[in-house]
């Protein structure tokens, strides 16, 4: 009887055996997870770069304001912790969430193959397009990105953007101008050095609205792109955090709300700096 009960006891422990250490690597990884380091910490280091209308800005008392913000706050508040922004240049704002300089990137970064290679992101938060805003000296001669693509034209883009790429791609006969900021840009062309100028949807509509005597905006996006948030490799736990909560938020109406308040007018261009 005891030789029957020894075995039945060692087979039990054989079947559980395989179970056990998945068990405990499972928490090893949540462990070194951010999202369980951000609850420790009890603070969410979002990186971003200011300056990108309306996902993130200055507002006249110089503080980070905007779509992004309104979600990394949102996202904080439901984490149960504070919320801090690491306003962070574009080249380098990929190196820097590999580096733990913070602990998410909510930025509208464009969701690329080549990106995702060194970074994981949720799904997408929002779809965008390319589209380009012209100077007005060529409201009644250009008409689509096709017309642009001539060796008499100067296109100006920012420096790594979709917007960049995406001018490369459709405008290979044009001459092309590069920027570190989209309002540099974006001035080249309200000044007459550039012929056109190739950014985000979201910007472009925000902008044109701003300066219409000096540009036409042509709406129609000729590229469709998916932005998301973007987190360290190696993180499930963070990951499907982030994806449940996107789902809440558009399920319960605060996703809408803030799309709203950002995208569905303009009135909060008064208190941008330089507004």
């Amino acid at each position: 009887m005891r030789q029957a009960l020894l075995t039945a006891i060692l087979l039990l422990f054989a079947w559980l055996a395989p179970l056990l250490p998945a068990g405990a690597a499972d928490q090893a990884l949540w462990e070194k997870s951010t999202l369980n380091q951000v609850l420790k910490r009890g603070e969410l280091r979002v990186g971003l770069e200011a300056g990108y209308l309306p996902f993130e800005m200055r507002d006249k008392r110089g503080e980070i304001i905007g779509f992004d913000v309104d979600l990394a706050k949102l996202m904080a508040r439901y984490m149960g912790v504070k919320v801090s922004f690491v306003n962070t240049q574009w080249d380098g704002i990929i190196p820097a969430l590999l580096t733990d300089k913070f602990d998410i990137l909510i930025s509208g970064m464009t969701i690329t193959p080549e990106r995702n290679l060194q970074v994981n992101f949720a799904e997408p938060y929002i779809i965008i397009g390319q589209t380009f805003l012209l100077n007005v000296r060529h409201r009644d001669t250009v008409k689509t990105v096709k017309d642009l693509n001539d060796p008499k034209y100067t296109i100006a883009t920012k420096l790594g953007t979709t917007g960049d790429i995406a001018a490369r791609r459709f405008l290979g006969k044009a001459r092309l101008k590069t920027f570190e900021t989209e309002a540099d840009a974006a001035l080249e062309v309200r000044n007459g050095r550039a012929d056109a100028f190739v950014y985000d949807l979201p910007f472009n509509v925000v902008y044109a609205a701003q300066y219409k005597d000096s540009l036409v905006h042509i709406k129609e996006p000729f590229t469709k792109e998916p932005l998301g948030w973007a987190i360290r490799k190696g993180d499930p736990d963070f990951l499907n955090w982030l994806d449940h909560f996107q789902n809440h938020i558009r399920n319960d109406g605060s996703y809408d709300a803030l799309y709203n308040k950002w995208f569905g007018g303009t009135a909060w261009l008064a208190n941008v700096q330089g507004g």
